[in-house]
């Protein structure tokens, strides 16, 4: 029933401008702001912690109405991709295409920024990849997400034991693989190493993955521009990550921060990165 009640929807954001569906997507985002208490304190804090530490000033309403907006950029993307491809300015391509021609495959690290789900659509125009997600408790919403993201030269794999041995074959094959690294994997599967100064259950995977075979890593964001304009992606290589689980996991939280300081705003502010997933040990004492 969710979804044929969805699918109209997705069918009128198919035809609206851009410039509309973030319009709606910032009115999505005020809507969940006030009225939830619980999402509003969690954003809330973890936004404000953040931009304290590092003497930012607050922009606290233009955060709020940007996280209506990650939602509102993917589902007009996955919706219109040609048209989003035309809408995407990309930046230190060159760096992406000498990575990927060193023959050891790609790890591309894609953190919930901005306009993150364009970042496959370009990879995709270049070369195979292979990207791990999490399938979302609600069939009805994981039958959503997985048609919308369906695209050529992308394949998806689930965040299990065959899902990481696909993307091993795919780094042995030279081919790129892609991971969101913020978002707090099952108990047993990360390690606790700070992020933003807190501990944060954290995937070791990507550095486990790289180190195999000395594949290059890049960080890629996907910063949205002003109303309607698109997104400006950006790629930075990162140095290879250390051979411990701990340190590599500390490494990649650090290269996290340093994207998301750029454009605070554009982060995933309402996901709870500090949560405690069930099976994990407890977090280090502060």
């Amino acid at each position: 029933m969710q979804k044929l009640l969805l699918k109209p929807v997705l069918v009128l954001i198919a035809v609206l401008p851009l410039c509309i569906v973030q319009m709606i997507g910032a009115g999505l985002g005020l809507l969940a702001y006030l009225g939830s208490a619980s999402y509003r304190q969690l954003f809330r804090s973890q936004y404000l912690a953040v931009l304290k530490a590092h003497q930012l000033p607050s922009r606290l309403w233009t955060a709020v109405m940007a996280s209506g907006q990650l939602f509102s950029d993917s589902l007009w993307i996955w919706r219109n991709p040609k048209q989003a491809l035309k809408l995407a300015e990309i930046q230190n391509w060159d760096l992406v295409e000498a990575a990927i021609n060193e023959g050891h495959g790609l790890v591309m690290l894609t953190p919930h920024l901005g306009g993150f789900e364009i970042i496959p659509r370009v990879l995709a125009q270049h070369f195979p990849a292979t990207i791990l997600y999490r399938p979302s408790r609600q069939d009805w919403l994981n039958s959503i997400v997985e048609e919308g993201r369906a695209y050529p030269n992308m394949h998806f794999v689930p965040t299990n034991l065959n899902g990481v041995r696909q993307m091993t074959r795919a780094l042995s094959k030279g081919e790129a693989i892609g991971i969101l690294p913020d978002q707090v994997p099952s108990g047993g599967d990360g390690v606790w190493v700070p992020f933003f100064g807190r501990p944060a259950y954290t995937t070791p995977l990507p550095a486990r993955l790289a180190n195999r075979n000395k594949t290059p890593v890049i960080m890629f964001t996907a910063k949205r521009k002003n109303l309607g304009q698109g997104w400006l992606m950006q790629a930075t290589r990162l140095a290879p990550f250390s051979e411990d689980a701990n340190l590599a996991a500390t490494e990649m939280n650090q290269a996290i921060e340093h994207a998301i300081l750029k454009a605070p705003e554009q982060f995933i502010w309402a996901y709870n990165r500090y949560k405690h997933p069930a099976g994990a040990e407890l977090p280090p004492s502060n």
